[in-house]
């Protein structure tokens, strides 16, 4: 039976690949082909039947080809993995729809089980209304260093996946059918003649052009409906909301164009134009609706009746048009868009590309264009139209509510070392002799207190400042320029990257005040302050910090403007490059514990935002588990996770898809929500368990990170982390810093190496030495007691799940093929055999503590993804080291680094979240 339900994505991925086959051997000759095709008919046979002739047969060709004949085989193989992803998302939508169709029970990340299961823990379909109206679940887009899909190569792939989806749906005829696979075969073409790699490095401009794609494919017009969908959901259960419209609790944020932590691109030249592309994007799509709309309401005032306000609406509409006389509903709407297009001159300072008929004044804000569509709304419902209200007119409403003018709020964050040598620059200006970073952390708090109290400013026009602090200031100015233009909602939020002090966050108060974003006399903050916690040291200290700033009554009177609400942020990425990934997953878990505590006593909401990368070693993994997985308490009806990387491309490229995973949050946070406050807490014996677990690990992985002469070397010589530092992929460096240290290399490339070279080392290592040490410390009942963590305790077996999904992607055979760049053949021996030891104790320790067989029995869909796709992901390793051992000899040939650079493309693809 699951052969049969397979059985279309087969043969969509046999297509595609046929497609593919025939381009190739039109636009490169039939040799070209041929050996693309032994290929990968003897990779197949590898992996399906563990032939080793067939191994032996495919290292053999492998090693013979050519310059030229490499990168074709590189692109060739990496066009496939892009492929057989569109064929796998479709197939996903094609399994949702045929257990809607045939009326099955709902499946879990669906909203109609979430509330099922939360009623079946006794919530009243009263929690339900108060969850979602007090709720807020946000999504955040980040640039990421790692991105590799070019924005065209996007294009292609959403246009694949349209066709296949299109022949999905309908029987088509014979001359149907011929149309669409020459469409295909197009699309297809179009994709491989269409350049992979960007030639020119991107600025954070292109990144935020990248970005707003998603919002045109998906977000601005797939949000409407789950928001629909929810409400209907809702009615369903609860006659007295058959009517009732929730608030904007769903939104999604960005960092793009605003995240300066590290990045100097970001500039307040750069912030302003970012919220104008992000402003013409919104205000865009609502003119072409509000167009389409006016096509579609042509009710006639001879056979409708209007309300008394709609009709004022019509009559202040300035159309003066003969043959919309008695049209009201397309003349109140006319009068919207002329409204909304001088909005778009007044704040865009240019003409919408279809100009209004006539004159009108722009409007004042979003809510004021949301009241004049809500009159059209309230007039169709009350005057026998209300079906006209819940089609194109509710979803421009919601559009508009969730959207405003901004589109997404944008979040700003720079690192707290830059914020301590700003206070300390205006202080030593504004009252000389006062040598800030010499304060100890108490004299740092009652000095910044004092400033803060005051409306007096340290900053002066006048003065000549530090190029940092020109630009830091000239960033918050625009801030509070951007406040007047867009409303406070363009940019609601400031992050604190590397936050371990109470001071890191008054020191942001402090510069808020000084750009006009906090007011001393009310007193009141427009922007909410939020300190991100990153390394082990910081994750420990948090509740602590948090507790000794909520204790503070001027830091508490800010926060009552901000409705008592305070975020905090916790970094995943980091964390686990300082610590690993068991230890770094323990402390997140121990550190929302105790801020839930701390919050619980000062009476303030907490809302977490979950730094999360698209890698497990970054804290990624499927999201609604990692919800469920939270401590009790932690979710609290609202919560903010990054969205990174390839990762933004798989969830939200595919419109159908992205409203999927959309769900999938909205469900797990509403389970998480509604059980949290009967979920138990993990019992004693747990957590002592988990808490040696993780100090082994701990030592296990600083060991061999942190404290292996070499390792560093080892580290750069092994991977592609030199060719990721070189590519056009992002407009931020790979590292803090100019060295190689592995302290200053940011987490995402760190990540991504260790995948490309297939080893997903930050996804495991330490696990397997800290079971072996638990159990010898244990040997009577340690095994037994971690088989019931692994049964009963979700954080316990998150953790596990998303161990088993990395250790089935990763591969020793591949890996011994990168250690063996490294040059010095002592040190390679001395490392390699080493990782493949704790590789070994980690998969053995993995099957006994779950009692599987394999990697992933547990999981056959990714088991069946994995089966699908590896044996044409190896060839792109094999080839990859082959032109990464010559391009280090120091052949100076643009097609060599071209084909690694296509290579780690094609095995980021495969691999899917691998960054």
């Amino acid at each position: 039976m699951e052969h049969d339900k397979d059985l279309p994505l087969k043969e969509d991925i046999r297509l595609l690949g046929r497609l593919l086959g025939d381009t190739v051997r039109d636009q490169r000759g039939a040799a070209v082909f041929d050996i693309v095709e032994r290929i990968r008919q003897l990779s197949v046979r590898f992996h399906r039947d563990e032939d080793e002739a067939a191994r032996k047969g495919l290292d053999t060709t492998l090693d013979a080809l050519s310059r030229d004949q490499s990168i074709d085989v590189v692109r060739a193989f990496s066009y496939f993995s892009h492929l057989a992803n569109i064929a796998e998302d479709q197939h996903h939508i094609r399994r949702t729809r045929a257990h809607l169709i045939k009326g099955s029970a709902p499946r879990e990340g669906n909203l109609a089980h979430a509330i099922e299961r939360v009623f079946d823990e006794g919530a009243s379909a009263s929690d339900l209304g108060r969850f979602f109206d007090t709720a807020l679940i946000s999504p955040v887009l980040t640039a990421h260093p790692t991105e590799v899909q070019r924005k065209s190569i996007l294009n292609c792939q959403n246009a694949i996946a349209r066709l296949l989806d299109a022949r999905d749906r309908m029987a088509m005829t014979p001359e149907e059918t011929e149309a669409s696979d020459a469409a295909l075969r197009r699309a297809v073409l179009t994709l491989w003649q269409t350049r992979m790699l960007r030639t020119a490095k991107l600025s954070v401009i292109d990144e935020v052009a990248n970005g707003l794609s998603y919002s045109q494919t998906t977000f601005l017009r797939e949000l409407p409906h789950l928001y629909a969908k929810v409400e209907d959901t809702l009615a369903a259960h609860d006659d007295s909301r058959t009517t009732h419209e929730l608030p904007a609790f769903l939104r999604i944020g960005s960092w793009i164009g605003g995240d300066r932590d590290g990045n100097p691109f970001v500039t307040a030249e750069v912030l302003t134009q970012t919220l104008a592309m992000q402003a013409e994007t919104a205000l865009g799509f609502y003119l072409e609706e509000l167009h389409t709309l006016g096509s579609q309401l042509s009710l006639a005032d001879r056979l409708v009746t209007t309300s008394d306000e709609l009709r004022a609406l019509s009559d202040a509409s300035g159309d003066t048009s003969p043959h919309r006389a008695d049209e009201p509903y397309r003349r109140a709407l006319s009068g919207i868009y002329a409204r909304l297009a001088a909005t778009y001159r007044s704040l865009l300072g240019r003409t919408p590309a279809r100009a209004a008929g006539h004159e009108a004044p722009p409007y004042a804000d979003a809510a004021a264009l949301e009241a004049d569509l809500d009159i059209i709304h309230r007039s169709l419902h009350n005057n026998g139209s209300a079906p006209l209200g819940r089609g194109r007119l509710r979803q421009l409403r919601r559009a508009v509510k969730v959207f405003g003018f901004h589109l997404a709020p944008v979040d700003l964050r720079q690192n707290s070392d830059v914020h301590e040598r700003l206070v300390a620059e205006l202080l030593s200006i504004a009252d000389p002799g006062v040598d800030y970073l010499a304060l100890d952390e108490d004299a740092r708090i009652a000095r910044l207190l004092e400033e803060i109290g005051t409306v007096r400013p340290l900053y002066s026009p006048h003065v000549d400042y530090s190029e940092e602090t020109a630009s830091e200031l000239a960033i918050l100015f625009a801030a509070r320029r951007a406040h007047h233009q867009y409303g406070a909602a363009a940019l609601p939020n400031y992050i604190i990257s590397k936050a371990d002090g109470v001071s890191d966050v008054l020191e942001v108060a402090l510069l808020l005040k000084e750009a006009g974003l906090l007011d001393p006399r009310r007193p009141a903050l427009a922007m909410n302050i939020i300190p991100l916690f990153e390394t082990i040291g910081d994750l420990q200290a948090a509740g602590r910090v948090m507790d000794r700033l909520l204790a503070l009554p001027a830091y508490m009177a800010l926060l009552a403007s901000r409705d008592r609400a305070q975020e905090v942020m916790l970094g995943y990425s980091d964390s686990n490059k300082d610590g690993g990934f068991l230890t770094s997953g323990w402390e997140l878990y121990k550190a929302e514990v105790e801020l839930v505590q701390v919050f619980a006593r000062h009476d303030v909401r907490l809302r977490l935002f979950h730094g999360r990368g698209g890698s497990v070693g970054r804290g990624g993994g499927p999201s609604y588990e990692a919800i469920l997985a939270q401590p009790g308490g932690a979710v609290q009806g609202q919560i903010r996770l990054t969205e990174q990387g390839e990762v933004i491309g798989a969830k939200y490229g595919n419109p159908e898809v992205g409203r999927r995973n959309l769900e999938v949050l909205v469900a797990a946070t509403l389970q998480a929500t509604l059980r949290a406050d009967d979920a138990p807490a993990p019992r004693p014996e747990f957590m002592d368990a988990m808490q040696q677990l993780s100090d082994h690990a701990f030592r296990a992985y600083r060991a061999l990170v942190y404290e292996t002469p070499g390792f560093e070397r080892y580290f750069w010589e092994s991977t592609v982390i030199t060719e990721i530092a070189d590519l056009n992929i992002g407009s931020r460096p790979a590292s803090r810093k100019k060295s190689t240290a592995i302290e200053d290399l940011r987490a995402i490339p760190w990540v991504f190496s260790w995948a490309q070279c297939r080893l997903m080392l930050p996804g495991w290592y330490g696990f397997g030495s800290a079971v072996k040490a638990f159990l010898a410390e244990h040997p009577d009942d340690g095994m037994t007691l971690l088989q019931e963590m692994s049964r009963s305790w979700s954080f316990f077996s998150t953790t596990l799940s998303n161990m088993d999904m990395v250790l089935a992607k990763s591969d020793l055979a591949i890996a011994s093929r990168y250690a063996a760049l490294v040059r010095d053949d002592a040190l390679r021996a001395a490392i390699f055999p080493r990782i493949c030891a704790e590789h070994a104790a980690t998969v053995e320790a993995l099957l006994a503590i779950t009692g599987q067989d394999e990697l992933l029995a547990g999981n056959p869909l990714l088991r069946r993804s994995i089966r699908n796709r590896f044996p044409y992901l190896d060839p792109l390793n094999h080839v990859q080291v082959e032109l990464l051992r010559r391009h280090r000899a120091g052949a100076e040939d643009e097609r060599i680094r071209r084909g690694i650079h296509i290579a780690i493309n094609g095995i980021a693809a495969g691999l899917r979240n691998s960054g």
